[in-house]
């Protein structure tokens, strides 16, 4: 079993930044992939930024350039830089690990954790 535990949503301003920083509960060197899923009001929850254990990252096309999704393994977390935040990113977001055991992959998510852009 793993759990996570969010924090650093808010309040910012548009064109603002956020750091969300994600904890696990176990280790996360082996852990296939950690990443970043956002809902917004009356939306589906959509992936905004993965990271694998091999340390290759992935963004959903409207996060490029401006999003960045690390991972520490020394402390067990995985952490979303968002800067340059527009209104329409308000959301929760939700950190998710996926651990790969030898009958199959599950997913893990955090409780979520409230962004607002707005002025």
């Amino acid at each position: 079993q793993v759990q996570l535990v969010e924090s650093g949503g808010g309040l910012v301003q548009p064109g603002g930044s956020l750091r969300l920083s994600c904890a696990s509960s176990v280790d996360i060197k082996s852990i296939y992939q950690l990443g970043w899923y956002r809902q917004g009001p009356g939306n589906v929850r959509r992936p905004v930024a993965t990271i694998r254990n091999t340390g290759g990252t992935d963004y959903a096309k409207s996060a490029e350039g401006r999003f960045t999704i690390t991972r520490d393994n020394a402390k067990n977390t995985v952490n979303l830089q968002m800067n340059s935040l527009k209104p329409e990113e308000t959301a929760v977001y939700f950190c998710i690990t996926k651990v790969n055991y030898t009958s199959g992959i599950k997913n893990y998510w955090g409780q979520g954790n409230q962004v607002t852009v707005s002025s």
